[in-house]
């Protein structure tokens, strides 16, 4: 007859380790159940973002409950099949959890790709910028060398003029006033020519001056774009420096006749300034770290949901503590393997099978621990002990020697009292 004072819970050391480890196994995975609700919200905010530049915003939250629920149901379902159990059943839950996944990492991957590529894109567009107003100023310089250089040449054809008139070579000058030298009328009017042609260069340079204060005001206004926080009164004031190197140019190239550079049609301060609007154009420029991002979400929350349903929680009672060492001491093969833990082998040996044994009960034990997370499958033969089983053991060991010695010692007490 069993001694009812081994069904008595111990409050021993390795009962109270024991129940610390559960406690703290079962809050991580209680725990789990808000973390992935707020993994789908996470999830479902960025797909709902993307899917309502596409369709009607009621539609895509619909949509958006219905992805992020199939997700989770088909992950929470997942781990409950066997596909050798049910091939079309496995495929069916398989493929929909595919199409969800893909549908929601597509989605959210637009929100990601706005937040990751929104200083990429300020940068590309004030690059943009740049580039154009470069291209256009070289322009510029090479008419106005052009014109220095034209301005240059016509003074020094004038001066020459001058001299040779002053002279008397100049081969304007008629035979009878050859070779005399002085400040005669052809003098006068050629000397009036090289002063009213140093003048103009004068004026050419002074323009130029002018010009170049308003592109320095330019490259200035353009880099203040990348520090200031009053952009549009920066951008209004750039636009209006271009403006006036536009008009300037415009003046002093068509004095002498000069083809002008196309000025670029620059963008406005709201397309400047302009968010990313979500569109199928993003998949062109693809980006690996939004992509990341937005599987990385549907991951967690794929792998959380199919933990949770594939390790169920909760502590042994106490019917089922007695049940477990029971049955576990109907195996006969252990030993310890790589890992130091203690590993058994849960298929019948060649006597048990000899003599029909039936072990429904003591696998129907190893199942109630594998799905507690108390043994570890090592493969279709072998479990292992996994830590948290020790101390159960270790104290029902312990039990039964205490109850054997009490044993013991009450039994010559009975002989003698007789």
């Amino acid at each position: 007859m069993t001694n009812p004072s081994i069904k008595i819970r111990s409050t021993g050391l390795g009962y109270f380790i024991n129940r610390i480890q559960t406690l703290f196994v079962s809050m991580l995975r209680i725990w789990t159940i808000p973390i992935v609700l707020m993994l789908s919200l996470s999830s479902g905010f960025t797909t709902y973002y993307g899917l309502s530049h596409f369709i009607t915003p009621w539609i895509a939250l619909v949509i958006t409950v219905a992805i992020q629920s199939i997700i989770v149901i088909c992950s929470l379902e997942m781990a409950g099949i066997h596909w050798k159990a049910n091939r079309m059943r496995y495929f069916t839950v398989v493929a929909s959890l595919a199409v969800a996944i893909t549908a929601s990492v597509t989605f959210s991957y637009f929100k990601f790709y706005e937040i990751s590529e929104q200083e990429t894109l300020h940068i590309n567009r004030l690059n943009e910028l740049r580039q154009q107003t470069k291209s256009y100023l070289d322009g510029i310089l090479q008419v106005k060398s052009q014109m220095l250089h034209q301005q240059k040449l016509d003074l020094e054809k004038a001066s020459l003029d001058a001299s040779q008139a002053y002279f008397g070579t100049h081969n304007q000058i008629g035979p009878g006033y050859k070779n005399q030298v002085g400040e005669g009328p052809f003098w006068r009017h050629y000397n009036q020519i090289y002063q009213e042609k140093k003048q103009a260069l004068q004026q050419q340079e002074q323009a130029f001056q002018a010009l170049d204060s308003n592109i320095r005001l330019l490259q200035s206004n353009l880099n203040q774009l990348d520090v200031t926080n009053d952009k549009e009164a920066t951008y209004s004031q750039f636009l209006k420096n271009y403006q006036d190197i536009q008009l300037g140019v415009n003046q002093l190239a068509s004095s002498i006749g000069l083809s002008l550079p196309d000025a670029p049609l620059l963008m406005t301060y709201k397309q400047f300034v302009e968010e990313v609007k979500p569109s199928f154009a993003m998949w062109r420029g693809f980006s690996w770290f939004a992509f990341a991002c937005a599987a990385m979400v549907d991951f967690f929350t794929v792998l959380l949901s199919y933990r949770l349903e594939f390790t169920a929680p909760g502590p042994l009672t106490i019917q089922e503590e007695e049940l477990v060492f029971e049955c576990l001491r109907q195996f006969t093969e252990f030993r310890i393997n790589e890992n130091d833990e203690l590993e058994m082998v849960i298929e019948k040996s060649d006597l048990e099978k000899a003599r029909r044994y039936s072990d429904w009960s003591r696998m129907f034990v190893v199942g109630l621990l594998l799905s507690r997370g108390f043994l570890r499958k090592v493969d279709d033969r072998t479990v292992e002990f996994a830590p948290n089983l020790y101390p159960l053991i270790a104290e029902k060991m312990s039990d039964k020697i205490a109850a054997l010695k009490q044993k013991t010692v009450a039994a010559p007490g009975a002989v003698s009292h007789e």
